[in-house]
């Protein structure tokens, strides 16, 4: 109470100006205002509704219990109405009477009128829902229908109901007035007139009926000013008849028409005149140049429509109306606020006619004929049905204000808009699926920016760049600070581009921000301005900058986002705005120009700082559309920073579906894009959880059917070998309708594997729960009918000749070389080749080639032979098999049958098909084939020496001799070249030369394995001459005697050199042969240090050899009776094959270690040989059976015995043996048996085959 007191109190003393067309029906307005909640005061311009209705509702007391809120749709109107009602009143600014714009508040405590934006008061209802310290709102300037001023009448209408204290007074130019009585259930309305004079209107349309308007429907630019021009003088003349100067006032579209107008008039060389711009975003300083007139001059003012309402300029005689204005317009094709130039509404017409005639008679010359007015519609449309209205849903959203399409709009929003408003707040994620807030919604609304702009700011609080971020949004929420001057532009851009980031306008901000704040803190307030001027920056906006940002690092604190200390990269900054620019983003055209989202087509500004530089992929934070749609406020970005953005909007596409064994899954390419534009255009992704279906049919057809997959069961292998055997019968039958087709074999295993199935993992993990056969497919099951008929004997893999085998293979396949059956035979054994034996094929072929043998004689031969299936029948029944050649076999038949002499003449064979004919594979040494073909003869040509002997190696650049030591050769596995024109592959050896080692090939790669072996001792013995020289001193030193018995084998000579040799064996261990020099060296250091060692060793054993040979020696001498001689000769022999010249180097240690018990062996036999000769000679010949069949073994070795390991085993078998036989009690060191001597005779002679 005490304080509505002081309130009234403290109102100040009331006047009214009495000359003011308002104070006529004061009383009026007074007692309508007492009666009703709400009144709607109409009133044109210049009636002082503006300054005394305020000034009323103090008189009436109605401040005393809440503030009059007083909106104005721009800041400069606002901070006007609050000094004229100041002064008024005769207070102070700010205290009974006060202002508040963005991040400006003057009013405190005390105040009773409080001047604000519309968009002030709106987001006061964000933190005050009812609006309780306002008893009174005055919505002034309402007929400009503004987002804000549509939204805050809707919002309003809702709160009078529940806020019955509240008085609201809808002010308005006399436009429409019945629509806001309506809007508040048919408030009383009273209507103020202007204080004006009567108005001429002249219509002076710039083109005659019979000229054409241009392409866009929009008259000439140079008739535009040509013909302000000469109504400028018309009213020059019109002065000169009333002997005055009158202002005038022109209004134009833009500011490129007002800077182009005032050169067009500043060449005309107007006498006393001044030439002024007006247009929002002039500084200042011009704009206080409107409101100064200058005596003796006359003033020409060059206006956008802020000066329709917003603003009352002083001593205007004269408007020239162009008829157009930009008006901003949502295009919900496009998506883009457009600001094109439009007509305008015949309201808006009348509102600029009404700017003169305030001081005298006016005069209003419309650039366009009275017709084209008539025809213009009443009113403006309000900025709600062409505008975006996402700020208004996220508003309503959070205020809980319900459906957008339900609540009291003055006229309801378009839906296609409305869907656009709530589309914008999904791409940024501030509103669920159902249409709900979220928590980046509810964060959205607290802040007082643009929902684009405030989207940035909360990704740059989690990617820790909000300090940059604050400083480009504070920047984009208030006009440009940068300034160009039309007589200056030159000078303006070169200061700017100091400030320019090659990459990025929006770092380019951040340039201007951080030098600003660098000279801010090192400035006077005075040098502060001088550095904004010198550097073409409005030092007015820069304060109001610095205003946002402070205000939006205080939201930002209160979100609890944390600025960064550090600078953020560039790709973090960007990232930040992309979140808020999704559908802001272009892609570079091969036209030059950008493709956006939904394919619209847009420009870079040229004023933009990457303008030059084009970059492939850009972010703008502004498309607006002029005469072309532009891109302001760019910054180049890479398309990898979109997909983790934008994952709730991007579409992915997946193309070619495949089966990749390498991740053993099936993928797809998958396209990514965004708003229609391609931002991942190829990359291949798992298919499996996408459609699982055609995953599964993919994985089926070609990880299982193909074979195409590691997986640990054999049933791929047993299906496939499966396959394999029915499409040889298929080869054989010449038939391709026995195996079943690949999508009867798809069908089996679709029918069993888990139809989630698309991976090997889940392949895996599925069927190790199964029975191991479930997919094991059955003979029958991949036969479309049977082949008994197919058999062994009727289609054999081989025939044989003598004891040749020779390898038969099978294809169908006409036209094909190998079309029918083949036989392979290797190129030494061609001219052996049984050629008539080939001329009847296989048994299941050859009754169908003597059918056409038949047919392909003369007709008179062959009618005598009808019917011919019969007559071959006959003859097969009647033949079989033979070495002479089928003609003649079948000649002599026919002569039998039929006695008819058909000669080999008579045979067209030529016309029988090719697959009737064996073919002839010719093989090389290594099992190439060298050459094919149905005649033998030819092949023998073609062959020639080969058919005689293996391939001879010449004119290698691999062979040497003489190699002391491994002097950086390599020695490669295999050696390829080119021999009469075939590429035949050998192998590197190296070889034994006794004094050196020689490189040589080989043709075969276990023979140069061998061979290499023994080099490499030798080699390691000609590397290490003072080892060798020290082995052989120490056994000359300590086996003297053994040297004196070896005499019997060998010389000195030969010993030292075969116990250095098996010394080095001992010592130097390596599995694989050392193929380079390293390898090599590697073996020499790690056995060098055991030679020592070693010799201890084999000197022990040599000496328990050589002792036990001297006493076997002895006892074989002793024995001279003839009846002993059959035994001791066989012990000769024993003796011979364990140790012939050299047998120390050629035995390896282990083996040598069983030697003395084989002597031992032997003298035992000689002791039990006096009255078991009988005995002897009987357990001799089963030894002799095993000796035989060796012999003959080794006689068909085409290579080194030590190439053979399965046949190197018999020969210790059979010493093994003879010890089993005669000394048994000695005991053997293998099991030895009849039956184990055969199994390893089978092995032996089965390797010899491969």
């Amino acid at each position: 109470v005490e304080l509505a007191q002081a309130r009234l109190e403290s109102t100040p003393h009331i006047s009214f100006d009495d000359s003011l067309p308002i104070s006529q029906k004061r009383d009026d307005i007074r007692r309508a205002i007492d009666e009703n909640q709400v009144v709607v005061i109409a009133g044109e311009t210049g009636s002082g509704k503006t300054t005394q209705i305020p000034k009323i509702c103090l008189e009436l007391g109605l401040a005393q219990f809440g503030l009059i809120a007083h909106t104005q749709p721009r800041r400069i109107a606002a901070r006007s109405v609050a000094q004229r009602i100041s002064e008024e009143v005769k207070v102070e600014l700010g205290n009974e009477i006060g202002y508040q714009i963005r991040f400006s508040d003057h009013s405190n405590d005390s105040t009773l009128v409080k001047l604000m934006t519309d968009g002030i008061l709106l987001a006061e209802t964000q933190r005050d829902k009812f609006l309780n310290k306002y008893s009174v709102i005055i919505i002034d300037e309402a007929h400009e229908r503004s987002l804000n001023i549509d939204f805050l009448m809707g919002y309003l209408k809702q709160l009078l109901v529940k806020r019955k204290d509240l008085k609201v007074i809808i002010t308005s130019a006399t436009i429409d007035v019945a629509r806001f009585s309506k809007h508040f259930n048919n408030a009383p309305t009273i209507e103020v007139s202007g204080r004006t004079f009567p108005v001429e209107t002249i219509y002076r349309p710039l083109l005659d009926d019979s000229k054409e308007e241009n392409d866009n429907g929009e008259e000439n630019e140079g008739d535009l000013y040509q013909g302000i021009l000469q109504a400028v003088e018309e009213l020059e003349e019109e002065d000169v008849r009333r002997r005055q100067m009158g202002d005038v006032l022109v209004f134009l579209s833009g500011e490129r028409e007002i800077r182009e107008t005032a050169l067009v008039l500043k060449k005309a060389n107007l006498r006393s005149t001044m030439i002024l711009p007006l247009y929002a975003r002039l500084n200042s300083k011009e704009q206080n140049k409107i409101f100064n007139p200058v005596s003796g001059m006359r003033r020409i003012i060059l206006a956008t429509n802020v000066a329709e309402t917003s603003l009352t300029v002083p001593g205007i005689r004269y408007v020239i109306d162009s008829g157009v204005a930009r008006i901003s317009r949502y295009s919900y094709r496009s998506k883009v606020q457009r600001l094109p130039i439009e007509a305008i509404s015949q309201a808006s017409a009348n509102q600029r006619k009404g700017r003169c005639g305030r001081v005298s008679e006016g005069i209003c010359i419309r650039l366009y004929s009275e017709e084209d007015f008539n025809g213009r519609p009443e009113f403006s449309d309000p900025e709600i049905q062409r505008t975006n209205l996402a700020a208004v849903i996220l508003q309503m959203l959070s205020l809980k204000l319900g459906d957008v399409t339900e609540f009291p709009f003055v006229d309801a929003p378009d839906n296609r808009f409305v869907k656009d408003g709530y589309n914008l707040l999904k791409e940024l994620g501030a509103i669920s699926s159902g249409n709900h807030i979220n928590e980046v919604g509810r964060a959205l609304s607290r802040l007082p920016v643009d929902p684009r702009i405030g989207r940035m700011l909360i990704e740059a609080g989690k990617r820790k760049c909000l300090s940059e971020l604050m400083i480009i949004a504070s920047a984009l929420s208030i006009q440009d600070p940068r300034e160009r001057p039309q007589e200056r532009r030159q000078a303006a851009d070169q200061k700017h581009a100091e400030f320019k980031h090659e990459d990025s306008d929006f770092l380019t901000l951040v340039n201007i921000w951080n030098r600003f704040e660098e000279e801010r803190q090192a400035s006077t307030n005075s040098q502060l301005r001088n550095f904004c001027k010198k550097h073409f920056l409005n030092y007015m906006r820069m304060r109001e900058w610095r205003d946002v940002h402070h205000q939006l690092k205080l939201q930002c604190k209160d979100l609890k986002l944390t600025q960064n200390t550090t600078p953020a990269s560039y790709s973090t900054i960007h990232q930040a705005i992309l979140s808020g620019m999704l559908s802001h983003v272009g892609q570079k055209s091969d036209e030059g120009d950008y493709r956006g989202a939904r394919n619209r087509r847009f420009l870079l500004f040229p004023g933009s700082g990457i303008f030059k530089k084009r970059p492939k992929w850009v972010v703008t934070a502004e498309l607006v559309e002029t005469s072309k749609l532009y891109a302001r406020m760019n910054a180049k970005v890479e398309p990898e920073w979109l997909e983790p953005l934008a994952k709730h909007l991007i579409n992915q596409t997946y193309m070619e579906p495949f089966w990749s064994t390498k991740r053993a899954q099936v993928m797809a390419y998958e396209q990514v894009s965004l708003f229609g534009l391609v931002i991942v255009p190829k990359r291949a992704v798992s298919y499996g959880s996408i459609d699982e279906q055609v995953s599964h049919d993919i994985f089926i057809r070609e990880a299982l059917v193909q074979g195409n997959i590691r997986v640990k069961g054999d049933f791929l292998k047993y299906n496939q070998r499966l396959i394999e055997d029915l499409s040889e019968l298929e080869d054989k039958s010449r038939r391709r309708d026995i195996v079943v087709d690949e999508e009867r074999l798809f069908e089996f295993y679709s029918e069993r594997v888990a139809a989630d199935i698309s991976s090997t993992a889940s392949f895996e993990k599925w069927y190790q729960k199964q029975d191991p056969n479930l997919l094991k497919a059955d003979k029958s099951f991949l036969m479309q009918h049977g082949a008994e008929h197919i058999t062994e004997q009727q289609y054999p893999d081989h025939f044989t000749q003598g004891s040749v085998l020779y390898p038969l293979s099978y294809r169908f396949e006409p036209l094909h070389l190998e079309d029918g059956v083949s036989v392979s035979v290797p190129a030494a054994m061609l001219k052996q080749l049984p050629v008539s034996r080939l001329q009847w094929l296989v048994p299941g072929m050859i009754r169908e080639k003597v059918i056409a043998m038949v047919r392909s004689l003369a007709k008179p031969i062959r009618k005598q032979l009808v019917p011919v299936p019969d007559f071959v029948d006959d003859f097969l029944m009647a033949n079989q098999v033979s070495d002479q050649p089928l003609d003649v076999v079948l000649s002599q038949f026919i002569y039998q049958r039929k006695r008819i002499k058909v000669s080999e003449q008579d045979w067209n064979l030529q016309q029988i098909d090719k697959h009737y004919l064996m073919n002839i594979k010719v093989l090389g040494s290594d099992n190439r084939l060298l050459v094919q073909g149905r005649d033998w003869h030819r092949l023998l040509e073609e062959v020639g020496e080969q058919a005689n002997a293996v391939v001879k190696v010449k004119g290698n650049d691999f062979e040497r001799q003489d190699i002391t030591v491994w002097d950086g050769f390599d020695l490669p596995k295999t050696y390829e070249l080119q021999q009469a024109g075939i590429q035949v592959t050998l192998y590197p050896a190296m070889v034994d030369a006794k004094a050196s080692v020689s490189l040589k090939l080989m043709e075969r790669q276990d023979e140069a394995d061998v061979q290499t072996r023994l080099a490499v001792y030798k080699l390691l013995q000609l590397e290490l001459p003072e080892q060798v020289s020290w082995i052989q001193k120490e056994i000359q030193k300590r086996l003297v005697q053994e040297i004196i018995y070896y005499a019997n084998i060998g010389n000195k000579t030969e010993l030292l050199t075969t116990v250095s040799s098996l010394v080095f064996k001992t010592c130097f261990k390596f599995e694989e042969v050392p193929r380079n020099a390293q390898q090599f060296n590697a073996i020499k250091e790690q056995g060098r240090s055991n030679i020592g060692k070693t010799v201890d060793e084999v000197v022990v054993l040599i000496k328990q050899i050589m002792s036990q040979y001297h006493l076997l020696n002895k006892k074989m001498k002793q024995q001279k009776q003839l009846a002993f001689a059959f035994a001791v000769s066989d012990i000769k022999y024993q003796i011979q094959m364990l140790m012939p010249k050299g047998f120390m180097a050629q035995v390896s240690f282990e083996w040598l270690k069983h030697y003395p018990r084989y002597i031992k062996a032997m003298m035992v036999r000689l002791d039990k040989l006096q009255g078991n000769l009988q005995k002897d000679k009987l357990l001799q010949l089963q030894i002799v059976g095993w000796q035989d069949q060796y012999k003959d073994l080794i006689a068909k070795l085409p290579a080194d015995l030590n190439c053979y390991p399965e046949i190197l085993p018999l020969n210790w078998m059979m010493q093994e043996f003879r010890v089993s036989l005669f000394a048994q009690e000695l005991g053997t060191s293998i099991p030895v048996s009849q039956k184990r001597w055969k199994a390893q005779l089978e092995k032996a002679q089965q390797s010899l085959q491969q």
